[in-house]
This record gives C-alpha cells, sequence and structure tokens, in this order.
C-alpha cells in the first residue's frame, strides 16, 4: 500500500512538472520575458528606460568614452550618386571634415570636367567649376556657408545653408551625442524586428520639430545597422522618408566607424559612400571652417 501511494504521488508530481512545462512552450502563451519586451504592452515610462538602455548599448558598442569625447573627425573616401533611374551616375573622391555640431568642409576632387555637374549636385549650387587642381570646396560653419572654385571664393546662397542646417538636426552622431539631453525628445522602444537580414531592436525618437526617428540597432554587436528619419517636404506637406544603411564597421582612434554608408530618398537609392580613412580630433587649425582658409589654397 505504502508503494502505491508512493507511485501516485510521483505520477501526480511527474504530470504536473509535465503540465507546467507544455504550459510554457504553448505557442499561445507569451512568457513573461516576451510581455516585458513587447513595446505594445509597456508602460510610457518602461518603454523610454528600455529604449535608453538600447541607445546605452549602442553608445558602448561604437567606442563609449572615446565615441562620446569625438569633436572632430576627418574622412577619406569615394561618393557615388545614383539618378533618377537609380544608374551610377559617377564617383567623385572627397574628404569630409567636421568639428560638431555645425561645422563641415568638404574637399571634392574630380579628374574629369565631367564630374563637376554632380559635385554641383551635392552642394545643391549650379555653375561650381573645378580649380586648376581639380578641386570644389564646400565650407558651413553654423549658418552661413562658402566655396572654392575655379572663379575663387564665393558665399553659399539661404537654401543651401538651411539645408545644411537641417542635415545637422539629422545627423546621428549629433544626435546620439548631443540632442538627446534636448528638451522636448520622446523616446521609445519600437521591439524586436528585422533589418538588411539581421535581428535588430528598433528605438523610436521624435524630437521638438516632429522629426520621426527610427534606429536599428544589432541585437548580437549593438551596433547601428539602419536609421530613418521622417520630416515634413515644406514643399509637397508630405512625409519624406531617407534611409541610411551602415555597414564594414572597423575601429579607427577606439572607435568603431562604418566605411561603407548608403542612403536611400522615399524608397530610391541616392547615395554610397566608401571611406578609405577616418580619424577623430586630430586639431584642425583655428581658421579651418573660415572663409579665410579658402584663400589660402
Amino acid at each position: 500500500m505504502r508503494m502505491k501511494c508512493g507511485h501516485i504521488v510521483l505520477t501526480a508530481a511527474l504530470l504536473s512538472a509535465a503540465g507546467v512545462a507544455l504550459d510554457a512552450a504553448s505557442p499561445h502563451r507569451a512568457s513573461r520575458h516576451e510581455e516585458q519586451q513587447n513595446p505594445e504592452t509597456m508602460m510610457p515610462e518602461q518603454s523610454e528606460a528600455k529604449a535608453r538602455q538600447v541607445l546605452s548599448d549602442l553608445i558602448n558598442a561604437r567606442g563609449g568614452a572615446a565615441y562620446l569625447e569625438m569633436r572632430e573627425s576627418q574622412c577619406h573616401g569615394q561618393r557615388a550618386q545614383f539618378g533618377h533611374n537609380e544608374a551610377v551616375t559617377g564617383y567623385v573622391a572627397f574628404t569630409d571634415s567636421r568639428t560638431y555640431p555645425d561645422k563641415d568642409r568638404v574637399e571634392y576632387t574630380a579628374k574629369s570636367h565631367n564630374l563637376k555637374s554632380i559635385i554641383n549636385v551635392f552642394i545643391g549650387v549650379e555653375g561650381l567649376d573645378l580649380t586648376h587642381g581639380g578641386e570644389i570646396v564646400a565650407l558651413y560653419n553654423g549658418d552661413r556657408g562658402w566655396t572654392l572654385d575655379k572663379s575663387g571664393v564665393t558665399e553659399l546662397p539661404v537654401t543651401a545653408t538651411a539645408e545644411f542646417q537641417e542635415q545637422t538636426k539629422r545627423n546621428i552622431d549629433n544626435l546620439l551625442r548631443i540632442r538627446l539631453k534636448e528638451p522636448g525628445m520622446i523616446i521609445r522602444y519600437g521591439g524586436i524586428g528585422t533589418a538588411d537580414l539581421k535581428e535588430v531592436e528598433w528605438v523610436e525618437i521624435t524630437d521638438s520639430d516632429e522629426r520621426e526617428f527610427r534606429l536599428a540597432v544589432d541585437h548580437s554587436t549593438r551596433l547601428l545597422v539602419q536609421s530613418m528619419v521622417t520630416t515634413t517636404n515644406e514643399d509637397t506637406k508630405q512625409r519624406d522618408e531617407d534611409v541610411t544603411r551602415y555597414t564594414n564597421y572597423q575601429l579607427k582612434d577606439s572607435v568603431w566607424t562604418p566605411l561603407q554608408v548608403s542612403r536611400e530618398h522615399d524608397g530610391r537609392r541616392a547615395a554610397q559612400f566608401f571611406y578609405d580613412t577616418c580619424r577623430y580630433n586630430p586639431g584642425f587649425p583655428g581658421d579651418y571652417f573660415e572663409p579665410s582658409s579658402l584663400k589660402k589654397k
């Protein structure tokens, strides 16, 4: 009788354990972990805390303190431009020097005069011609800008500098390193998904001017796979979508840097950047972003 009772108790315990295991494995019942990861069931403060943790992981993956202390950058490479049919219209060599958040100097070099029209498109100004050294330079400093071409130094029109200022607001390095502390930022966790065939975690950010950012952070490496910026087109009043993809990360001056960057505008390929070298905090001369520096070239 004692053995029979023991057998009944043991059987009941095994059935109970099996029931728990089956219940946990049921596809119709989400686990506590899945519920915690589901952005639809999160309270706003939970969603923001989770999103900020993902952003912290991303910043640490880029280099942590080295990334946050990055004041200057200088990168050399090739830029490919695409036409309306998404065919490559040409490649132009460039050196892009920046002091964050709003100083930029881009020196374009081309051996063929046929490429000068592409550089004009890059800068957003018509009529620029290559110097005798085969260069056209665009210089931006806050709300002012200048070009250097065959005719000399010319101040950029307000439309061009306004576009540059808008781009500084959309710049992901500025967003992660500076703008997250701005008042009016809404930060949400977007859940787990897929971007460019990689498992990612999405973070959604809306600034006070209603620019909407969606960042796809690699679930394994914690590096940025893709960014999406949605803004209102002032002319059409429609929402424009700009997508940037980041690949081929390499360590440069203690900062993990994507050496291949691709951009799309409203679903069409717009530009692709192939970086040969990048360095950080090189120490630019004091007048490097002033028009006087262009006159010395």
